[in-house]
């Protein structure tokens, strides 16, 4: 093999496909990117047996080949060269690349690319186009909930479906830690209709985040039972699913909650995060917040480092109401909150309280509350 492209094309590219490669693995062909080059380009993918991302580069092949060298490397070594360098790729033998830039000479140990893994994709029973701005709110708004507890497997992503709303097709992402709950959900793309629910794993969630940033355009997403992948320009990500059920997050959603609470969002999570300055870790970071007389009042006690409260004026007509949150899932769900106010649902004190923007249902949270 032996090829010629531009540093900033490559680096480009390396920076997708080397992220999903562990940096401790058991097969060392693992640790490894594939370069395929032929035909005008050269194809770099990476695995590591749960994700593969695949991406071509356009390139000057003099010599046609295959080969894998180690991709974090290969990351580091692009990333320091000159920007708008020329980069050199040709294989020594089977067993060696040498990479050259400018007065920079590298030479890198090969695997024989015959062993490198192929995540094969199968069939797709469903493919739809969606806009890369209406995806990428969609994992923005419940990837913070997705729960990391190993046992709750089932949890460990987000939960993507198509419903029916009376007369809307909506794509719906839900994603819960047993703790908070976050769903969005925009309008159906054709395509979508009957396609089966879905757990997306949590690290593909956020390399296909990562892919989103600053895109535009249009994601193409193809599902089966056990798979999905994404294609974006020209990056290709295949992914396994999580095999299990997702709960019933309807049954968990409060439907009764008729204690309406409105509150400057800025002003509210500037004072949340002031208060929980003192809050103890041990005491699962505790502010209680009452409401009484359009005031709301958050405080938080520390046996340890004192107690810290201020007030702010909100929107409530019941006379008054006490309830505790998590200050750090409070912020959290708050941060999603495009709107000037946010809008929260209470019933009491020991059940689940609904958040929402002011005049936006496409974007639902739920928290539980806590003993304070």
């Amino acid at each position: 093999m032996k090829v010629t492209l531009e540093r900033n094309h490559l680096l480009k590219s390396l920076s997708h496909v080397h992220r999903v490669v562990e940096r401790r693995n058991t097969y060392p062909i693992l640790a490894n990117v594939l370069l395929k080059a032929a035909d005008g380009r050269i194809d770099l993918r990476a695995t590591d047996l749960d994700i593969e991302v695949t991406e071509s580069v356009p390139a000057m092949v003099s010599t046609a080949g295959t080969t894998t060298i180690p991709a974090h490397t290969l990351y580091e070594i692009v990333r320091k060269l000159s920007d708008g360098a020329e980069v050199r790729l040709e294989t020594e033998g089977a067993d060696q690349m040498l990479l050259s830039s400018g007065r920079s000479r590298f030479h890198l140990a090969c695997l024989s690319p015959d062993s490198f893994p192929d995540l094969k994709s199968g069939s797709f029973t469903h493919q739809f186009t969606i806009p890369a701005a209406s995806l990428r709110e969609l994992i923005e708004r419940t990837q913070f909930a997705i729960s990391s507890e190993e046992t709750r497997y089932y949890l460990n992503g987000i939960y993507i479906h198509a419903i029916e709303a009376g007369k809307e097709s909506l794509l719906r992402a839900v994603a819960t830690d047993g703790h908070r709950m976050a769903r969005a959900e925009t309008e159906a793309p054709a395509g979508s209709k009957g396609m089966p629910g879905i757990i997306v794993p949590k690290k593909t969630v956020s390399e296909v985040q990562k892919l989103l940033e600053g895109a535009e355009g249009d994601v193409t997403v193809e599902v089966s039972d056990t798979k999905i992948r994404f294609t974006l320009g020209g990056v290709v990500l295949l992914s396994k699913l999580i095999e299990g059920t997702f709960p019933d997050y309807e049954r968990v959603t409060p439907k009764n909650n008729d204690k309406e609470m409105q509150v400057d969002r800025a002003a509210f999570a500037t004072a949340v995060d002031r208060v929980s300055t003192i809050a103890s870790d041990r005491g699962g970071k505790a502010v209680k917040l009452s409401v009484k007389d359009g005031q709301l009042e958050l405080s938080v006690t520390n046996p340890d480092h004192g107690t810290a409260s201020e007030e702010l004026a909100v929107e409530f007509e019941p006379e008054s109401f006490e309830i505790g949150f998590n200050a750090r899932y409070l912020l959290d769900i708050v941060g999603q909150i495009r709107s000037e106010n946010a809008v929260f649902l209470f019933n009491d004190a020991g059940s689940p309280t609904l958040v929402r923007e002011s005049g936006d249902a496409k974007a639902l949270y739920v928290l539980m509350p806590m003993r304070v």
